[in-house]
């Protein structure tokens, strides 16, 4: 007698199919993601936009907005692969109710909605606050650098942009040369005009190169005509830089010859990293180092940390309605002006005068007057602590989320591009890693 196994029959039918909610198990995150966006958040400023009577009925906006907050809390980012996990993941199908909207509606609807869907950040915070994850005791302030959806391959400096802009000029002119040529020896062309023909693709394509490279020379003067103000002095957490090496307008309107702009992603800036340089942004989070929940977001297209600092630090009490009591920060956002900021703002701040090593903060550059001694009394806060200063809160606090967010669920690069886009994006985000933390705690 054989052993005996049981039945599997895969064309057996289904009398009564099961519900959504039996796809996967009670306590999954799937229905907490779902069931958040469909009883608690406040989608209004979404549903308001559906004016319109006429036409076949859309997907729900509400379905639409869960899938794809649950889509980031899984690290899928393209809608391609949504849409592939509507059709193969019962995760997916749980959220989504067996619905399978097409890539084009899952990016339609994500660019339509793009500011609404980050404004989410805050309510999901707030539902944090009422859990009592959100203490303000310490907050820990970092960066991270994620890819924008751009190649550095793809920048070029302004003094190679005055180069090919002339080569390209004279090569089109040349072409034009010798086709008035060919007309005026041809007579049956006479009174027709070179221009009126139809330009060959070669010709086609290095104009409408000439045009973007003359568009990116125009927009690099227009900032060194008006320059963003520098960071403040002997802030930034950065040695003081040698003028020679800084790539400052050489006049006015006259821009540095190695002043670059990508032509994919022209807001984006090539930044220093410790896998080397990326075209990218600078992005920052505030967090709460009681569960590691991301009170304040923001992002930059700079390198340097300092001016984030006390942006951040009037949008954690515009966020949670009040102020954090401390807050630590490294090297990065070493200013005069931030420390007296937070002094301000009656925040006991722990931010690294230079690298820590076994509880010592060694201070690196040099200050000059009040720049020296508000700068002296954080060096002897941190190295009064030791071991035990409140600077080391840093480290556990901030850093494990941004490898949570890289690492384990993937966010490398961005999937959109421009400032405002790719700002609304880091904000969903931050949205679906609050909504993980919060998803563990209930």
């Amino acid at each position: 007698m054989g052993k005996t196994f049981q039945e599997w029959d895969v064309d057996q039918a289904w009398l009564l199919p099961p519900s959504v909610r039996e796809l996967v198990p009670e306590e999954h995150v799937a229905h907490f993601v779902r069931d958040t966006v469909r009883e608690v958040l406040d989608l209004s400023s979404i549903l308001d936009t559906y004016v319109e009577e006429r036409g076949y009925p859309p997907y729900h906006p509400a379905m639409m907005t869960a899938l794809l907050l649950y889509s980031y809390t899984q690290g899928v980012y393209s809608s391609r692969k949504v849409e592939r996990a509507c059709a193969e993941r019962l995760d997916f199908m749980a959220v989504a109710a067996m619905a399978r909207p097409d890539h084009n509606t899952i990016n339609t609807f994500r660019k339509r909605h793009l500011m609404a869907l980050g404004d989410l950040f805050v309510q999901v915070l707030k539902l944090c606050q009422r859990a009592g994850m959100v203490q303000l005791g310490h907050v820990a302030l970092d960066g991270t650098k994620v890819k924008a959806n751009a190649s550095r391959h793809k920048a070029m400096s302004y003094g190679r942009m005055r180069e090919v802009e002339k080569a390209l000029a004279t090569e089109v002119a040349s072409w034009f040369s010798r086709a008035d040529a060919a007309d005026a020896e041809d007579e049956r062309a006479a009174t027709s005009s070179a221009r009126t023909r139809e330009l060959p693709e070669w010709v086609k394509s290095k104009q409408q190169r000439l045009e973007k490279i003359r568009e990116a020379k125009a927009a690099l003067e227009a900032e060194a005509a008006d320059p963003d103000p520098g960071p403040p002095s002997g802030g930034g957490g950065a040695k003081p830089q040698n003028p020679k090496k800084k790539k400052q307008p050489e006049a006015a309107g006259v821009p540095h010859q190695m002043a670059q702009r990508n032509f994919t992603d022209p807001e984006s800036r090539i930044l220093k990293t410790a896998e080397g340089f990326v075209q990218g942004y600078n992005c920052q989070a505030a967090v709460d180092s009681e569960s590691q929940v991301i009170v304040a977001r923001s992002l930059q297209a700079a390198q340097n940390d300092a001016p984030a600092l006390l942006p951040i630090v009037r949008q954690v009490k515009q966020n949670t309605g009040r102020q954090m009591k401390e807050l630590s920060a490294d090297f990065g956002y070493l200013s005069l002006e931030n420390l007296e900021g937070l002094e301000r703002h009656r925040i006991r701040g722990f931010i690294a005068t230079g690298r820590q090593k076994h509880g010592r903060s060694n201070a690196t550059g040099r200050f000059r007057g009040t720049q020296r001694n508000v700068i002296r009394e954080m060096k002897l806060r941190l190295t009064r602590g030791g071991h035990r200063s409140r600077y080391r809160l840093r480290k556990q606090t901030a850093e494990p989320v941004f490898g949570q967010v890289k690492e384990a669920r993937g966010f490398r690069r961005f999937s959109l591009r421009g400032r405002a886009q790719v700002g609304a994006e880091w904000s969903l985000v931050c949205t679906a890693h609050n909504l993980l933390k919060l998803a563990r705690r209930s």
